[in-house]
């Protein structure tokens, strides 16, 4: 049984910082891609940022390029995503996720994950 837990949210002001972290467990950590989601009240769940599992290949949402970085410590079966510049738009639960299965390919829809944390929330005030 894979699980996933986030931490690290909180609530920071515009152009604040937070580090969200993600400990996974249950399976062999390096092995699997990992995803970072965010929804805001009332709307969709939509794509952050993708990491493969040697950490070497990386996708980021063209709303966060240049804000939000996605990392992750295999010895630690951690992955993080480093949110600088924030904006109240950015606002909302964030959540990792992992696919069931081995990817070439880094996954941007929530089709391609099947285990998810349960979230943390990231509110920024203006």
């Amino acid at each position: 049984q894979v699980q996933l837990v986030e931490s690290g949210g909180g609530l920071v002001q515009a152009g604040g910082s937070l580090r969200l972290s993600c400990a996974a467990s249950g399976r062999t950590f390096s092995t699997y891609n990992m995803g970072w989601f965010r929804q805001a009240p009332g709307k969709e769940r939509e794509f952050v940022a993708a990491i493969s599992g040697s950490g070497g290949r990386t996708i980021i949402a063209d709303s966060v390029k240049g804000r939000f970085t996605v990392s992750r410590d295999n010895a630690k079966n951690t992955v993080y995503l480093q949110m600088n510049s924030l904006k109240p738009e950015d606002t909302g639960a964030y959540y990792c996720a992992s696919p069931r299965f081995l990817r070439s390919t880094l996954g941007i829809g929530t089709n391609d994950y099947n285990w998810w944390g349960q979230g943390t929330q990231v509110t920024v005030s203006s």
